[in-house]
C-alpha cells in the first residue's frame, strides 16, 4: 500500500470538534467576504512521513517571520484550491508541478485576516531539491507527521491582535514554534487522522 492509500484509509470524521478559527471562536466575516486561500499540506514519502513547513520571510505584509505551510490565495485563473495550493508551492519551495500525488481537500479554517483556507493534503517523494524563493521563504523545513498529529505537543498561547486577546494551538519543534492557523490545521488534521 503507498503512502498515498494508506493516508487515504486512516482519514475519518473527525475525533472531536474541528476549529473553523482561533479558540476565540469563528473570526468574523470581513466586509467584502472571505478571501479564498489554499495550502499544502506536503507528507515526503519515507518510511517515517514527516510535513514540509516553511519559515516566512521577516518583511511580509501579512504572517512576516511566521511558519506556514506553503500557500496563498485562490487566483482567478486556478482551477480551484488543489490548483492554487500546487501553484503556490511552486513559487515558494520550488515543488514541481506534477510531483505531489493529492490525498484529500481538508476542512475550511477562517483565519483573523479574513482569508478562508482550504488545506490540501499530498504526498510528495522524500529529499527532493527544494529551493526556497527568497521574496517569501527564509527556510524550508521537514517535521515528523507523529509528532504534528500528536496531542501531547499541541500547547496553547496567546496574544493581543486589533485590541483583543487572541488564544491560539501551538506547537514547539526544536527552536520553530508553529502557532496560528497553521497549527489549527493540523490540529484539524490530527482530528481526522489516525498515525500511524
Amino acid at each position: 500500500m503507498t503512502l498515498a492509500e494508506r493516508l487515504r484509509a486512516r482519514l475519518a470524521a473527525p475525533a472531536g470538534p474541528l476549529l473553523v478559527g482561533d479558540l476565540n471562536g469563528e473570526a468574523p466575516m470581513p466586509e467584502g467576504g472571505w478571501r479564498a486561500a489554499a495550502v499544502l499540506i506536503a507528507v515526503t514519502d519515507r518510511p517515517e512521513p514527516g510535513v514540509l513547513l516553511t519559515q516566512r520571510t521577516g518583511d511580509l505584509r501579512t504572517h512576516a517571520g511566521q511558519v506556514a505551510f506553503p500557500g496563498g490565495s485562490i487566483d482567478p485563473t486556478d482551477a480551484g484550491p488543489v490548483d492554487a495550493a500546487l501553484r503556490e508551492a511552486a513559487e515558494e519551495i520550488a515543488l514541481a508541478i506534477g510531483t505531489a500525488e493529492v490525498v484529500a481537500t481538508l476542512d475550511r479554517y477562517h483565519t483573523v485576516t479574513g482569508f478562508e483556507v482550504t488545506p490540501v493534503l499530498a504526498v510528495v517523494p522524500a529529499d527532493l531539491p527544494l529551493v526556497a524563493n527568497p521574496r517569501e521563504v527564509d527556510a524550508i523545513f521537514e517535521v515528523p507527521l507523529a509528532y504534528l498529529l500528536d496531542a501531547a505537543n499541541h500547547g496553547r498561547g496567546s496574544r493581543w491582535h486589533d485590541g483583543r486577546e487572541r488564544h491560539y494551538y501551538e506547537l514547539i519543534f526544536g527552536e520553530r514554534r508553529i502557532w496560528g492557523a497553521t497549527a489549527a490545521m493540523i490540529v484539524n488534521l490530527a482530528q481526522r487522522l489516525t498515525w500511524p
